[in-house]
């Protein structure tokens, strides 16, 4: 008896699921359902209470994993409006539920899509409408609520992306140039969750970049990480392409790539899964340039790096893209001994500065020829 009773005291609040608790969480699916709407009066003429309703509000600091230990149901259900009495004909409206969302959170809705974008803080959305409440219109009988499943899906928002197969040293590099303390081994796939570390510079310039799991060949189509992975992208200002120089070969059943194939396969990849990404500002870091033999392997393909076009002839047909990377610096580097660390920084910062003035001067540009066209179309006083 004792054991059927802590059984069901258990089973009262669910815990949160395993899988939810042992990885980052960027995708979250919620139920959410307005308040039902109070009854009205009919001898009084009363009103019922309006229900309550479910916003999301985008909030700096929060993560879904938050909204998972809230919510571990993943049902928000917002309060009942307050029926029609003799001591109060107008009802009182349902409490309304408000989700703290992190900024960067898209709203998705399993029939029309896309339908909100919450990347600014403090940004609302209304999921569920309280339902009315009774009145003549209605046979003083109260409406139920809003009852909708929406997905609340993540895209990390920060300045620099690092883009990069398995093993290239991603983490490592992070470690270097920021106070971040990622996972840091031998083998691949050690990064296997998004994490936004901080670059700080002498004057207290900060700029984020997100070290994000590594990508395979097939990723745009989803394989391996696939989307989990490209989606942070989108949000970024700068790629930071990461290769090995000595290439990659992800298993023995696999093709070995050399450095160069391995920029071109990376570029496919972003190709592939959205274009426009490859009209973001790029830089291209070589790294284990502390092993033996590294000088002689970069010297092969060195000529090629700042422009893919003259290499075309040296990449496999299967990797050919249709669109290149525009290069903007190329460095080559020794994440794990620190070597040429501080110019991948003094690098980071004067691409941003560079194409932020260069969006600066061409806003500029825009608003000069409107005011430009305005008096040019001016007109005068008339003469009757």
């Amino acid at each position: 008896m004792v054991f059927i009773q802590s059984y069901l005291l258990k089973s009262v609040k669910k815990p949160i699921r395993n899988y939810l608790r042992s990885r980052f969480l960027d995708t979250l699916r919620l139920t959410t359902k307005g308040g039902h709407g109070g009854n009205g009066l009919p001898k009084y003429g009363g009103v019922g209470g309006q229900g309550g309703a479910v916003y999301f509000v985008a909030k700096e600091g929060k993560s879904l994993r938050d909204v998972v230990t809230k919510y571990p149901n993943k049902r928000v259900v917002a309060g009942n409006g307050e029926e029609s009495s003799k001591v109060r004909i107008l009802g009182r409206r349902g409490t309304d539920q408000k989700v703290e969302v992190p900024v960067g959170i898209r709203v998705l809705d399993e029939e029309k899509g896309l339908i909100s974008e919450l990347d600014e803080e403090g940004k609302t959305y209304l999921a569920s409408g309280g339902g009315s409440g009774g009145c003549s219109g209605n046979s003083f009988l109260g409406k139920p609520g809003q009852l909708r499943t929406l997905t609340l899906d993540l895209k990390l928002i920060a300045d620099v992306g690092l883009v990069g197969f398995p093993n290239a040293g991603k983490s490592t590099l992070v470690k270097a140039i920021s106070n971040a303390s990622p996972k840091i081994a031998s083998y691949p796939f050690t990064t296997i969750r998004p994490q936004i570390a901080t670059i700080e510079y002498e004057d207290y310039r900060q700029i984020t970049i997100a070290d994000l799991p590594g990508l395979i060949e097939g990723a745009h189509a989803n394989f391996g990480m696939g989307h989990k992975f490209l989606k942070h992208v989108e949000r970024t200002r700068l790629l930071l392409i990461m290769v090995d120089v000595f290439g990659f070969q992800l298993s023995q059943n696999h093709r070995k790539r050399n450095c160069l194939e391995t920029v071109y396969a990376l570029n496919k990849e972003l190709e592939l899964y959205d274009p426009t990404l490859l009209d973001k500002p790029c830089a291209l870091i070589i790294n284990k340039m502390d092993k033996e033999g590294a000088v002689e392997e970069i010297c092969k393909y060195e000529q090629y790096f700042h422009s893919l076009e003259d290499g075309l002839k040296m990449c496999p047909e299967e990797l050919l893209p249709s669109r290149l990377l525009s290069i903007d610096a190329v460095v080559p580097i020794s994440a794990k001994s620190m070597k040429e660390i501080e110019k991948v920084k003094h690098e980071v910062r004067n691409i941003l500065d560079l194409k932020a003035a260069e969006k600066l001067r061409e806003e500029e540009r825009v608003d000069t020829g409107e005011q430009l066209h305005i008096k040019l179309h001016e007109k005068g006083p008339k003469v009757v």
